[in-house]
């Protein structure tokens, strides 16, 4: 996959992500569950909870253990699970509400690893290690749990664009679709001219490597939402999720009237 999170889209702000509430309320009443619950959390959310904490002010390691107990606490006995409440607002900021206790409490012990057998801990090798990206240095602790949120969840939007591109047969569509907006916001640099886009992809003309981009851009905003969508609990809150992921793209990634 070509995105690896180096910068957030846009460049300003933090960023976000969630997990789907089907399956947290399914995990209460059932426990087979659980398997998939842990490398769901870990997907999703380890890299936020340690970018939180690396704002914090914990060092590399300390940062890997804390979130180790943390994911051990609220996946492997899923007390915290248990409690989350879809009514009564995002996942996401539940959980950022209990690592902010969790930190707490861990104020007054040694390290997780002590508190914690090793061999219980929840293994973050159950799942392939992101590419750890720079945390900005003006960001505040939150901003960088958001950032680690929705680069997450962008890369995997743009992974499964990319992969709709390549079944249906639109390769070039796709890189198009990279070069012109995907790799230019990344790279923070200037977006080649659709000229430049014509000439190396053997296009006849630019409004043929316009209309191809912007078909590739549906596809993108769709998959979008419908991620988005199933981090939350109504249509609503999918217009406000949007609404405020939108003001961190250019305007060369904002939605087609």
């Amino acid at each position: 996959m070509v995105y690896r999170d180096q910068t957030s889209m846009g460049g300003t702000g933090g960023v976000f992500l969630t997990t789907h509430w089907s399956l947290i309320e399914d995990s209460k009443s059932d426990a087979d569950r659980s398997r998939a619950l842990v490398g769901l959390m870990l997907d999703r959310y380890w890299k936020p909870v340690y970018f939180y904490l690396r704002r914090k002010g914990y060092d590399n390691e300390e940062a890997k253990d804390l979130t180790q107990g943390f994911f051990h606490e609220i996946v492997l006995n899923r007390g915290l699970i248990q409690r989350a409440d879809p009514s009564q607002g995002r996942f996401r900021s539940f959980l950022l509400h209990a690592l902010e206790h969790y930190l707490l409490d861990e104020r007054h012990k040694q390290t997780a690893q002590k508190r914690i057998p090793k061999d219980k801990l929840v293994p973050l090798d159950t799942i392939a290690s992101p590419v750890l990206p720079p945390v900005h240095p003006d960001m505040t602790a939150e901003e960088s749990y958001n950032y680690g949120w929705m680069s997450a969840l962008l890369d995997r939007v743009l992974s499964d664009v990319e992969a709709k591109c390549r079944e249906q047969e639109m390769t070039i569509h796709w890189n198009i679709f990279n070069d012109r907006i995907v790799q230019p916001i990344l790279q923070q640099e200037s977006p080649p001219s659709l000229e430049a886009i014509c000439e190396k992809y053997g296009i006849a003309d630019r409004k043929k490597a316009s209309n191809m981009m912007i078909t590739v851009k549906r596809c993108f905003q769709a998959v979008l939402q419908e991620h988005v969508r199933n981090t939350v609990i109504s249509d609503d809150q999918t217009r406000e999720e949007l609404q405020e992921m939108m003001q961190f793209f250019p305007k060369s990634a904002q939605p087609l009237e």
